[in-house]
């Protein structure tokens, strides 16, 4: 079993970072806040009150972030009640982390914009001082993140299968390079998985091959430029920045390993919503209408505009907006247009958290020793997935029945290397595995 204390992932990350600087992107736009109150207030019963009006939400610095940064812009929190909502930028997934386990109460968060594997690994303790019991209420979008290599290995057109790596990063540690680093941005998130599942299937053994070591996402850039590592996995826009920058570029995006795959969750701490059943309610709401209205391809423009803001990604919009439409530049002379692959934050039940891919990630994460093999994970998906008070949100919202999944299973998933997921036998899932710690 692998339990990385909070003392031994700063210090891994921070000698990975030891040669990197920030990076400082330029805003695009006006720096204030476009808060605006397009969303008329719903008229709420005092049975649909919210208990309070404030919340304290975290959000990392990437496109999935959206729809928490525009249900407080458009004033969707304040539609349904919670006038109050800070959303506030997290420096890293630990920080993040930390935060939630402080709560707010102690001068942290209540929820957070989170890898989806992380309210497990904390519900478990695995990841904190001690376990914090976490629900995870949406799922943010699927799809949208990508793994990017170093000019360096262009010339071996290295995409969707990762074999001609392999030889490569043999020869450079035999040339003396030395430890050869994959970046991801935290050990057992969503970013280091499919990290390790690209290597693997091309038979790169991430445990001993290479170090894959965690990097906050925006810091990965940076370090990219300064060759200290061959390859990174990061959410947008970091991936596009790094091509704009022709400082590398990228050899998949992450729906092409899974088409439709789950990325980023809304978690809260378990403590808050059963205190505050009916204002969580009301944030599951305002997010869930943010969903809606980001994955519109008529607000694609505007969303982009906004995120790219100083207080929030302080990045140019250009690095965001392209890809946000599923038009692609990979950096290394292939295009698409209207990728099929493209970040769905409503769209083909994206918000909906299906438990048959909460049951992956854990699985994932007992493959390569984060948990362990005896795992009970029906029970831990029954006290974290909060698909019932999903379900309960969208049908307030007015959603139709037809978005409205029947099943909290989407089935067998097949991946790029046609490895089947069944949920119903995971046990036969890791035993078809080649690379594995388990």
């Amino acid at each position: 079993m692998t339990k990385f204390t909070r003392r031994k992932f700063i210090l891994t990350a921070s000698a990975a970072t030891a040669a990197s600087f920030l990076v400082h992107g330029c805003s695009s736009g006006n720096n204030a806040t476009t808060e605006v109150d397009s969303a008329t207030a719903v008229n709420l019963s005092p049975a649909d009150t919210p208990e309070v009006t404030t919340a304290k939400l975290g959000f990392i610095a990437l496109t999935d972030a959206a729809p928490l940064i525009i249900a407080l812009e458009k004033g969707f929190y304040k539609k349904y009640g919670m006038t109050d909502v800070k959303v506030e930028k997290q420096a890293s997934w630990p920080v993040t982390r930390d935060n939630l386990e402080l709560g707010s109460g102690g001068g942290g968060i209540d929820g957070a914009h989170i890898l989806t594997p992380m309210p497990y690994l904390m519900s478990l303790g695995k990841i904190t001082q001690q376990p914090v019991p976490m629900y995870l209420l949406a799922r943010l979008n699927v799809n949208g993140q990508a793994i990017s290599v170093a000019n360096t290995y262009k010339a071996l057109k290295v995409g969707l299968d990762s074999t001609p790596i392999k030889q490569a990063f043999a020869q450079a540690k035999a040339g003396g390079k030395g430890d050869l680093k994959a970046a991801m941005t935290f050990p057992g998130g969503t970013h280091d998985l499919w990290m390790r599942y690209w290597l693997a299937a091309g038979g790169i053994n991430p445990d001993a091959d290479v170090s894959v070591v965690p990097i906050p996402p925006a810091q990965m850039v940076a370090n990219m430029k300064v060759n200290a590592m061959e390859t990174f996995c990061v959410g947008e826009p970091w991936n596009a920045q790094l091509v704009n920058q022709n400082a590398g570029y990228t050899a998949l995006v992450t729906g092409e390993l899974w088409k439709d795959h789950p990325e980023k969750a809304f978690a809260m701490r378990a403590d808050w919503v059963d205190k505050h059943p009916k204002a969580a309610k009301a944030m599951l709401m305002a997010i869930q209408e943010a969903q809606r209205w980001c994955d519109k391809a008529e607000n694609k423009e505007e969303m982009c505009e906004i995120v790219s803001q100083r207080r929030w990604f302080n990045v140019p919009a250009k690095d965001i907006v392209e890809r946000s439409k599923g038009n692609i530049d990979y950096g290394n002379g292939r295009t698409e247009q209207n990728s099929p692959y493209l970040m769905k934050f409503w769209a083909d039940n994206a918000s909906y958290p299906y438990r048959s891919h909460d049951l992956w990630f854990l699985t994932e994460d007992i493959r390569w020793g984060y948990l362990p093999a005896d795992t009970d994970t029906q029970a831990i998906i029954d006290k974290v997935n909060r698909e019932d008070l999903w379900r309960e949100a969208a049908q307030a919202i007015g959603v139709p029945a037809a978005e409205i999944p029947t099943s909290t299973s989407r089935g067998v998933e097949t991946f790029f290397d046609g490895v089947k997921f069944d949920p119903e036998n995971p046990e036969a899932y890791l035993k078809s595995l080649k690379i594995k710690k388990v």
